[in-house]
């Protein structure tokens, strides 16, 4: 297997993302997994070397070209085809690569994905998800976390669909409870958009529906699959960051608290494309990026798009 990272992707591209890989590289080499780095070759180089590992251990790709955090989306992928995340989704394209990471410009990361490897058929929006520590322990996923700020009702049912396959598949969840997120769990409250959505999930066979979530119940074991669009989701996201950052701030050690890390599971996967695309924090250390890795290991080893489109297509 060979899994890419966009070097120059990230506030603290190439050092971090570099440290990231090779402290991933160690663990990965022992699975079959061969890490292909893509960037500023003289930079990556000097970084690996002066930190003590090999440069034989990873394949590396020179890219002349970085498109920006704050640049607009489309016009820099379209127009900068020597960047680390245009070459990047050229490999994913060829299959030469079997995923793709990045800390990088996230909008470019999604048009990317609907440009080279599109959609699963089916599928009306590629959504991106997140993790959510739960008290009791394991963790819920949340999703949509901003990739598609408004969602109509069909698009929301199709969420449920995505995520409740990756709990399956990749947290290993049997029969994931799927909830949708509401200002109450009364079956008629909400808005015009979330009233509908709650009918067709209910009325649904595609998974396990559980009814409306509220947000009180995101860290509980009412749901592990809680669905919204990506303007709330966005919202609930970052104010969980901030509760560690808090914590941190005040000197409360906690396990659970702890465990809203970003570092720790590092990135989330973009659901709904033909192959397997890894978006992480722009603020990623090396920690983050190595964990960012391992994760887009698991998923392409739980083969997670192809079982996808077999739900859709079958």
């Amino acid at each position: 297997m060979k899994i890419a990272l966009d070097i120059m992707g990230g506030d603290y591209a190439p050092l971090e993302t570099t440290r990231g890989a090779i402290i991933a590289q160690k663990e990965l080499a022992e699975q079959g997994v061969k890490l292909v780095l893509l960037g500023d070759k003289p930079s990556i180089e000097a970084i690996i070397i002066k930190d003590g590992a090999s440069i034989n251990d990873f394949e590396i790709i020179h890219t002349t070209e970085v498109i920006g955090m704050a640049e607009s989306p489309t016009r820099a992928f379209t127009q900068k085809p020597n960047s680390s995340i245009t070459v990047g989704f050229g490999l994913l394209k060829l299959g030469k690569i079997q995923a793709f990471a990045s800390a990088g410009n996230t909008g470019a990361m999604l048009v990317g994905s609907v440009y080279s490897v599109k959609n699963i058929p089916g599928v009306i929006r590629p959504c991106i998800t997140s993790l959510v520590p739960k008290v009791e322990g394991g963790y819920n996923i949340i999703l949509d976390i901003g990739a598609n700020a408004d969602c109509k009702p069909d698009v929301l049912y199709q969420f449920g669909i995505l995520g409740s396959l990756y709990s399956k598949y990749v947290l290993n969840v049997t029969n994931p409870k799927v909830g949708l997120l509401n200002i109450g769990e009364e079956d008629e409250k909400g808005n015009l958009v979330s009233l509908a959505a709650h009918q067709l999930m209910r009325e649904g066979k595609d998974f396990n529906f559980v009814g409306n979530v509220e947000s009180r119940e995101l860290f509980n074991n009412k749901a592990d699959v809680i669905v919204c669009d990506g303007f709330t989701g966005n919202i609930v996201l970052k104010q969980a960051e901030a509760f560690y950052d808090v914590a941190m701030r005040r000197g409360i050690q906690d396990d659970f608290f702890s465990r809203f890390n970003y570092e720790n599971y590092g990135g989330s996967p973009i659901l709904g494309i033909n192959s397997n695309v890894i978006v992480g924090h722009g603020i990623s250390n090396a920690k983050a990026i190595k964990s960012m890795l391992l994760l887009s290991k698991n998923v392409a080893e739980a083969k997670l798009s192809e079982i996808i489109n077999k739900a859709f297509n079958d």
